[in-house]
């Protein structure tokens, strides 16, 4: 390379680089566990950055943008939440009593009352009732008391040159660096998550990118600074996501007493006459209404905690956030906003597992011959189903739900 010149050298610097991040987020990824925090590499973040400068170049992007990239810090704080996301380490009780409180009700319906011709409005083009759209307000800022304050684009550098989720945050990142462009936004402006959700309803750079919508007039969609540009994109957000008009989200329920937990969850959705015919009831016990649905069974505690069964709109609710906790806070503080009572069966305080023990149970399920997937500390749809087998053949109540009898039967309840 004596004889090439400046251009052809930077070029071949940063291909060489590109190279370099591939191989090493390859072997990262090859020892990465969902839960395992790798350890901070200084060279590997400086050959991220440089792809990812190249990338940014190939798509078109200005020098305000290049200029950000190169600047960019590597922020540790962000893989640790990355990796102890409250979905991933806390019990449904922690999890829900933190989110479903009497000052979130109480606002919830301040906001209806302030923002009501808003919200019918966008009900009437949308489809999206007022209390679903004040629910995921609440839950993701308060009511925009709180928005994050972390720098977006380092949170994104950081996730996009890590090996967990690369893919998927280089392309938050370089929309991002985008929309700031178009917007006319200096990138220091961008303030949001530790993941990189901005505004009152945090939006990842790509719903933002996608279903913003200039709610207020002013010729612009400003998520951040505008309640209408955020609510009414939120509700172009979710319509997108193929919300149901005239539908509930889902409901709480009862259970017989002596009931199969071989369909719970959402692979098995059954019409609301078989859920009926199975003695699944209202929580008075009344029937379930008669409606052409379908629904799925969810026990997020396990048979002693509240059951749930949830319609498409569940669903829909989950291509916001894939977590099911989300999924049915957000569904039962709309209900509240709406005037409805808390819950009959209340969430039963549970030990928390950590990551470790999980991953014993996974192992011990593996070499069982119950085959609960790969060992990562994290509750999967194959893990409960492994659960679930593991229980029926201890002639525990097989509801896959990793309780103290489960892991007592497997001897590792006091291996913590």
């Amino acid at each position: 390379m004596a004889g090439a010149s400046k251009e052809s050298r930077v070029k071949f610097s940063r291909i060489f680089s590109a190279l370099f991040l591939v191989a090493t987020s390859a072997q990262t990824l090859a020892n990465t566990q969902a839960g395992d925090i790798p350890p901070h590499d200084p060279q590997a973040f400086a050959a991220c950055l440089q792809a990812l400068h190249t990338k940014a170049q190939q798509q078109g992007l200005g020098d305000q943008s290049l200029a950000a990239i190169d600047k960019l810090s590597y922020v540790p704080r962000v893989i640790e939440l990355d990796r102890n996301q409250p979905e991933f380490t806390q019990t449904f009780e922690g999890y829900f009593s933190k989110r479903i409180n009497d000052w979130r009700v109480q606002q919830g319906r301040k906001m209806f009352k302030e923002q009501g011709t808003l919200l019918k409005q966008l009900q009437r083009e949308y489809g999206i009732p007022p209390q679903y759209l004040l629910a995921f307000w609440g839950l993701e800022t308060n009511f925009g008391a709180y928005k994050g304050k972390m720098p977006v684009l380092d949170s994104l550098a950081t996730l996009a040159c890590d090996a967990r989720r690369s893919e998927y945050f280089t392309g938050e990142l370089l929309t991002a660096l985008a929309l700031a462009e178009r917007n006319k936004l200096q990138p220091d402006a961008l303030i949001g998550s530790w993941a990189g959700a901005m505004g009152h309803t945090q939006f990842m750079p790509s719903a933002y990118s996608k279903y913003a919508k200039d709610g207020d007039g002013d010729g612009r969609a400003d998520l951040i600074g505008s309640v209408p540009d955020a609510l009414t994109s939120a509700a172009n957000f979710l319509m997108h996501l193929g919300w149901q008009r005239n539908e509930r989200w889902g409901r709480e329920v009862a259970l017989p007493k002596k009931f199969d937990f071989s369909q719970v969850g959402r692979d098995h959705k059954l019409p609301l006459a078989d859920w009926a015919a199975k003695g699944v009831t209202l929580p008075s016990g009344k029937p379930l209404p008669v409606a052409d649905m379908k629904a799925a069974l969810y026990l997020p505690a396990g048979h002693k905690g509240p059951a749930f069964i949830g319609y498409s709109n569940f669903d829909v609710i989950m291509r916001w956030n894939r977590s099911e906790f989300y999924a049915i806070a957000v569904g039962h503080l709309a209900d509240r906003i709406n005037g409805a009572v808390a819950l009959t069966v209340a969430p039963p305080v549970q030990p928390v597992r950590s990551r470790a023990s999980l991953k014993a149970l996974q192992d011990k399920l593996n070499t069982l011959g119950f085959d609960a997937g790969k060992a990562d500390g994290v509750l999967g749809a194959k893990s409960l189903a492994a659960i679930r087998a593991f229980q029926q053949s201890k002639g525990l109540i097989a509801d896959g739900f990793a309780d103290d009898a489960t892991f007592e039967a497997l001897g590792l309840l006091h291996t913590e």
